[in-house]
């Protein structure tokens, strides 16, 4: 059997990335991030970052894949769904960002990518590469957009035409020329819902002030949320889903079909005076696998009292 050519490589890394239940996937060429290393400059010189110092470290790696992978050629991004087929209740409950309520999407998503770099290797021994989702100094949103997956939104979310922003992103950052996707512009229009409707104003177009954003006062900052945002984190807990749930691009989500995302019976029967009366012991039960264990029982009793003032 000749050697595939490069659009037989793409071929076969598409139809991959389908069996392994990957919603959308794109290429792009591994490339320095010329504009986007100036934009993480200037944002990152502003503070937004907040207490997230190590968005400041590995300037390098982040707007250069050659950084990450020798020889870098190619980004394979990957959309994964997290949509949720029903959402927990509401009703005299706290919240948690959607993307929490199964198992943590770091393991399962990983998992799937090491089956695909697997399969990638097995059919292309010259191949080398690695696997992220999440968990290194990758601009995911900027290579999903430069990959045609979508356009970063006002709400600085990645947006995909037909499937909404509810979508984990994953790459794969190989030593292989591939065939490449290409950017697909921008579909915001003159909307500004996300922004009017962020209750801390951590918002302005297609910027976001990360120090503000609930999420990050829920999940990133350690120590305790300043005052200033008494009575502004509408019951969040754990992240927050505001500025998704109000973008009209959202009305094209579709329920995921991830056993492993699917929340717990006892999460779905928690109420708010049950959040309240959590004890470590339970925490640690229902929240082994999850992504919510990252906040530690003292910092989940934490947004729940601040909540509570």
């Amino acid at each position: 059997m000749p050697p595939w050519d490069i659009n037989q490589k793409t071929a076969f890394i598409k139809s991959t990335a389908r069996n392994l239940n990957f919603e959308y996937c794109g290429i792009s060429k591994a490339e320095f991030l010329t504009e986007d290393a100036e934009r993480l400059k200037k944002w990152l010189k502003k503070q937004y970052h907040g207490k997230m110092t190590y968005m400041a470290n590995h300037f390098d790696k982040r707007v250069d894949p050659t950084a990450l992978v020798d020889d870098a050629k190619s980004v394979i991004s990957l959309l994964y769904n997290y949509y949720p087929e029903e959402l927990l209740p509401e009703e005299d409950n706290f919240k948690i960002s959607r993307y929490a309520y199964g198992e943590d999407y770091h393991f399962v998503i990983k998992d799937k990518l090491k089956e695909f770099l697997a399969n990638i290797q097995e059919n292309m021994p010259e191949a080398q590469g690695r696997v992220f989702v999440d968990s290194a100094p990758v601009l995911e949103r900027q290579w999903a957009a430069r990959s045609g997956l979508g356009w970063i939104g006002k709400n600085t979310m990645l947006i995909n035409r037909e499937g909404g922003s509810f979508l984990f992103i994953a790459e794969i950052i190989i030593n292989i020329a591939l065939t490449y996707d290409h950017p697909i512009g921008d579909f915001c229009g003159t909307c500004t819902r996300c922004i009017d409707a962020c209750p801390t104003g951590a918002l302005k177009p297609y910027e976001m002030d990360a120090s503000k954003c609930i999420s990050y006062l829920t999940i990133e900052l350690k120590e305790n949320i300043p005052p200033e945002f008494n009575g502004k984190l509408n019951n969040w807990i754990f992240g927050c889903d505001i500025c998704q749930e109000v973008c009209p691009w959202n009305r094209f989500a579709k329920s995921h079909h991830e056993p492993l995302f699917k929340p717990a019976e006892k999460l779905k029967d928690l109420n708010k005076k049950d959040w309240i009366n959590l004890s470590e012991r339970t925490f640690k039960d229902l929240f082994k696998k999850s992504a919510i264990k990252r906040t530690k029982y003292n910092g989940l009793k934490r947004n729940i009292n601040f909540n509570i003032k």
